[in-house]
């Protein structure tokens, strides 16, 4: 090596690992730390190292509105014309987590408010149907895999998602957890990142408002299943959201 920092990832998962090689092969160092070598059978990756690597998260509440465009440049960076042959999970793929929720607790909701349920697994189908275009996403990019470069924000570890980019916007819409719910007013700062991401992502507010709220639903459902941690903080902001208009 030239003395670059760097650092190793490795991955037990043989499908997180290769979709996420895949797509920062695909990236290739645009908006996203550089892939530098790889090992695809010992599953080991050596990723450029960001310097200083301070975290998104770390500009919110303060600097909610600077983060949020952030956000939106790393996105519009990030995203490609989904490869015409591909391995990569789907984004209607994913949604079917919400039936498992419903297999989970025999055919209930268990502690998910039905209505937020329903709603959220009608807006996976009927989004994932009126796609506008269909693109190769990071899949997790909220603010804690954005992390500075020098004059630059990166993103980091990305999942390899294919599908409507507007299901990349709804991960902020419950980040950076748990210092979001802290927010004295969660609603106007939720309002105010849907307006906006529609002018700086030229997309829908409906759009923008119905993905945050199925992503916010589907990610609340896998804290419980990997019992990571209680999901009411996110259902909070999905709560929030399900109570907008558009």
């Amino acid at each position: 090596m030239d003395g670059t920092p760097v650092i190793l990832k490795t991955c037990a998962l043989s499908d997180e690992f290769e979709h996420g090689l895949a797509a920062l092969r695909i990236f290739n160092g645009q908006g996203i730390a550089r892939l530098l070598e790889f090992d695809e059978e010992q599953k080991v990756m050596l990723l450029e190292r960001l310097q200083p690597g301070t975290m998104l998260a770390s500009l919110v509440p303060e600097h909610d509105e600077q983060a949020t465009s952030i956000l939106a440049t790393v996105m519009r960076q990030l995203w490609r014309p989904a490869p015409t042959e591909h391995t990569f999970p789907t984004v209607e793929h994913l949604g079917q987590g919400l039936q498992q929720l419903r297999a989970h607790y025999a055919g209930g909701y268990g502690p998910f408010p039905r209505r937020l349920v329903d709603e959220a697994m009608d807006l996976f189908a009927s989004l994932s149907t009126s796609a506008p275009q269909t693109m190769l996403l990071h899949g997790d990019l909220q603010h804690y895999n954005i992390l500075s470069s020098r004059d630059a924000w990166l993103a980091i570890d990305p999942k390899g998602v294919v599908g409507d980019p507007g299901y990349e916007v709804g991960a902020s819409f419950y980040n950076p957890m748990p210092c979001i719910l802290e927010v004295p007013d969660l609603k106007q700062m939720l309002v105010r990142r849907i307006a906006q991401l529609s002018e700086e992502l030229g997309m829908e507010r409906a759009r923008i408002r119905g993905w945050a709220l199925a992503q916010s639903v589907l990610n609340a459902w896998w804290t419980v299943k990997l019992n990571m941690y209680p999901p009411h903080g996110i259902l909070r902001c999905a709560e929030i959201l399900a109570r907008l208009n558009y």
